[in-house]
């Protein structure tokens, strides 16, 4: 009987349309002017510099905001501030700093 209840709910699971369920693709101006804490985002531009220990601040033109990326996640080719990138993450708010990207993933673009 159990198995029989998981499986009729298991379809309502695949369609959830909420927070999370979407990637937004934001500038960086509209970030840093309206965060949401956890928001999934996707973001494409250059690593203008490292801050420190995975931590560095990304530029998309329209603003620059600090990304903490893990060295797990970051590309395995060289990355400069000339190389574009794309960057899925979550907007991290926080109340004594502006908000930050906590990247999931980065990819170099052609």
């Amino acid at each position: 009987m159990a198995s029989l209840l998981f499986a009729i709910a298991a379809p309502t699971w695949a369609q959830f349309t909420g927070q999370g369920a979407q990637v937004a693709t934001p500038t960086v101006a509209e970030i840093l002017a309206k965060p949401v804490d956890g928001q999934m985002v996707r973001v494409q531009g250059h690593l203008l510099s490292k801050i420190k220990s995975e931590t560095y601040t990304f530029s998309d033109g329209t603003g620059e905001i600090v990304m903490e990326i893990d060295d797990d996640d970051f590309p395995k080719q060289p990355v400069s501030e000339k190389t574009k990138i794309e960057v899925i993450g979550e907007v991290d708010t926080g109340l004594r700093r502006p908000p930050e990207i906590e990247a999931e993933s980065v990819r170099v673009l052609p």
